[in-house]
Parts: structure tokens; C-alpha cells; sequence
């Protein structure tokens, strides 16, 4: 039997601001996660008896988002009773990870098809709710010299030599990108309207972006992680990297991901799934990839974990048409071109999180939908997918049409 694992569809939400003022803040996690697998199973005409998983990540579970949202979203959505549901936690590998998951679940032969994406209702449970031993325990925090992410990301700028002026200006590129592939359609094939009860549209396409961002603007934002540095957390980073005299705090709101509510849905199955169901796939999924590197930097592993995910496919960079890498940080995507030596041009080329946001545990999923939808707009066979992830993880993919 033929155990590639087979994409047939990938859909998501639309992002909105992850506060009380935001669009989807009425939403509950369980119904923008339903919302999506009754979307899926409309598109399809898919017999969910025949769906062996639901593999959903979460990066803050707990309070709505807690137990096991995967199965929950399942029973809300009145799917099958027998179809399972799980949820996992790789920070904000969340969404990725699921896909990597369920295609290993799927090619290792022991289901047919699952369902892998995220949810993550940032307005409705806060992140860092959950808690944890990073920020919660002190003995811990100190022994491993931890420090917040956007220390790390305001380190790679200063190893790299990126300036405010070059963060900002990446910024400010993510934001046109985004907001002309949206305006143009690009993101409607996988776009799916978020409806309340009564089935009237909340939301039917991205809100957060900013289309009317300008240089001028971003030059007036303050830096976010400048106060935390001169906590102690500077020096932490200085006593490691001690070629650095200073960390220079060059990252904003403007040049790093927002916060937004959001949810991803991706149809993984076997060739056999498809003939039974009559589903044509759109691509097959060839390789995916984990590993960590500085857990203090934190955000370094996307470059490596793309050149671990080429090796395990045979494949070298010049075979990539596309690439995506979640923009956590502008020196976390301008780090990862400059590892793998790839164009700006094919990198992110409809934008990313610093525009539209990072729902956490949903955002892998949603750029493997982003991503399969371009390259079928271009007529292009692979794309390479890419995040950082805390405590010095880095997660890939690589997707090629069918």
C-alpha cells in the first residue's frame, strides 16, 4: 500500500486582534475550532466515520483552551463518535507539529486520515496563562539563564548586525505583501468566514493587518524589550556572547508578531483514503524536521532545522520554489534567509505574522495552507515551511504538489 501522506485540503480562519475589542473575541475556541471541521467536511463530502484522528495544538491550555480542545472541538463539530482528538503543545511549533504528526501517522501506515491544525484564542485565554517554570520558577529561570523572547530576538540583531532601520524595513515589506494578497484573493481559497449561531458572518477575512504602515510610523515606536534588558536580562546574554558589549533593542510592536485569534485545519491521507473517498490530493508531504539549538537566544533553530529537514528528503535548498518562515521577529525571518542564503524575493511572499498575527498554536497549520495555495497561484511544485520555537527549537516542513 501507497502510505505517502496526502494533503486534500487546508483551510483556516481569518486572524483578528487577540484582545476583548478584537472580531473574534465572541468566539469561543471550541466553536472557531468546529467552524473548521464542519468547513472541511462540507468541502469534501467527507464521511467523518472515516477520520481516525483530530490532532490539534494549543499553546495555552487551559480554562477553555484546556483538557483535551481537540476532542471537544470534534464533539462540537457532531462529527463521528468514533473519531479521536488530541492536543499538543510544542510551543509556537503547535500547528506544525501537528501536521508533521499526523503525515508520520499516516505514511507509518497505521491510519488513513487524520486531521492536523491548531487553535488559539488569544483574546479569550491570555498567553503565559498556563504558567510554567521558565517564569514561574526562580531557581529554574536562574540555573538555566533565562530570558524573553524578545531578548533573543533583539541578540540576533545585534550578532547579525541588523538595525532598526533594517527590522522596520522588513516590517513594513511583510505589511504591503500581506495586504496586497489579500486584497488580490490570494488567501481566499483557505480563508473559511467565522459565523455565529445563527449562521451571520463575525469575520470573513484577515482584520489585523495594516495596509497604511509607514516608515515614519515604525521610527516612532518604542522599543518593547529595552526596559526588561537593563533587568538583568542584558547581562545574562552578555556574559555568553561576550564579544558584545551591549544588546541593541531594535524590536517594536511594528516589527514583531501580534497577537490575534485564529484557527487551522489541514486534511492529511493515504492513497487509499482518497480512492475510498473520492478526494484528489493537492500535495503530498516529503519530509519534516525538529531539533533545538540555544535555549537562551531562543530563536535561532529555524536555518538549521530547514537544512535537517532537506537532508532527510535528499533535497538541497535549490530545489525549494518557495519558502515561509513564521515572522516571530524580523531578525528571526532575516536570520533564517541569511543561514540558507535564499531570495527575499520567494521568501514569505505574501506577507506574514508580523502583519497578520500569531495565533500560536495555529499559525504552522495556517502556513502550510498559505503556503500550498501559492504554489498552486504560481504553478510551483515545493515550498519549505519554518519556525521558531521556545527553549531553542526550530521545526520545518516540505510540501510538494501532487
Amino acid at each position: 500500500m501507497n502510505n505517502t501522506a496526502y494533503i486534500y485540503d487546508a483551510i483556516r480562519t481569518p486572524r483578528s486582534k487577540g484582545k476583548r475589542d478584537g472580531s473574534l473575541h465572541e468566539v469561543k475556541p471550541i466553536d472557531l475550532g468546529a467552524g473548521l471541521l464542519n468547513a472541511l467536511q462540507e468541502r469534501n463530502e467527507l464521511d467523518t466515520s472515516y477520520v481516525d484522528d483530530v490532532i490539534m495544538g494549543c499553546v495555552t491550555p487551559i480554562g477553555e483552551q484546556g483538557s483535551d480542545v481537540a476532542k471537544m472541538i470534534v464533539q462540537n463539530a457532531g462529527w463521528d463518535e468514533s473519531v479521536a482528538g488530541v492536543q499538543l503543545n510544542r510551543f509556537c511549533a503547535s500547528g506544525l507539529e501537528a501536521v508533521n504528526t499526523g503525515a508520520q501517522k499516516v505514511a507509518s501506515g497505521w491510519e488513513n486520515m487524520v486531521v492536523a491544525g491548531g487553535v488559539e484564542c488569544m483574546s479569550r485565554v491570555p498567553m503565559g496563562s498556563d504558567g510554567g517554570a521558565w517564569f514561574q520558577d526562580a531557581a529554574f529561570s536562574i540555573d538555566t539563564s533565562v530570558v524573553p523572547q524578545g531578548i533573543g530576538a533583539d541578540t540576533i540583531a545585534t550578532l547579525d548586525g541588523y538595525s532598526r532601520e533594517d527590522v522596520d524595513a522588513f516590517a513594513l515589506e511583510s505589511q504591503r505583501r500581506a495586504s496586497q494578497a489579500r486584497d488580490r484573493g490570494y488567501f481566499d481559497r483557505s480563508v473559511v468566514p467565522v459565523k455565529d449561531v445563527n449562521g451571520l458572518t463575525i469575520l470573513e477575512r484577515d482584520d489585523f493587518i495594516k495596509p497604511e504602515t509607514t516608515m515614519e510610523g515604525l521610527r516612532n515606536l518604542r522599543a518593547s524589550f529595552e526596559q526588561m534588558g537593563s533587568m538583568g536580562y542584558d547581562d545574562i546574554v552578555v556574559k555568553k556572547y561576550n564579544t558584545l558589549d551591549r544588546i541593541d533593542h531594535v524590536h517594536t510592536a511594528g516589527n514583531s508578531s501580534g497577537i490575534v485569534d485564529g484557527a487551522s485545519a489541514v486534511l492529511i491521507g493515504n492513497e487509499k483514503a482518497g480512492r475510498d473517498l473520492g478526494l484528489t490530493p493537492r500535495a503530498r508531504i516529503v519530509a519534516g524536521s525538529i531539533l533545538a539549538r540555544d535555549p537562551i537566544i531562543m530563536l535561532a533553530a529555524p536555518g538549521p532545522s530547514a537544512k535537517k529537514c532537506l537532508r532527510t528528503a535528499g533535497l538541497a535548498a535549490s530545489d525549494i520554489d518557495l519558502w515561509e518562515i513564521n515572522e516571530a521577529f524580523a531578525s528571526v525571518a532575516m536570520r533564517y534567509m541569511r543561514d540558507l542564503d535564499i531570495d527575499p524575493a520567494i521568501t514569505n511572499v505574501n506577507g506574514g505574522a508580523i502583519a497578520m498575527g500569531h495565533p500560536l498554536g495555529a499559525t504552522g497549520a495556517m502556513l502550510l495552507s498559505t503556503m500550498l495555495d501559492e504554489l498552486e497561484r504560481r504553478d510551483l511544485k515545493r515550498g519549505m515551511l519554518s519556525l521558531c520555537v521556545g527553549g531553542g527549537m526550530g521545526i520545518s516542513c516540505i510540501i510538494e504538489r501532487s
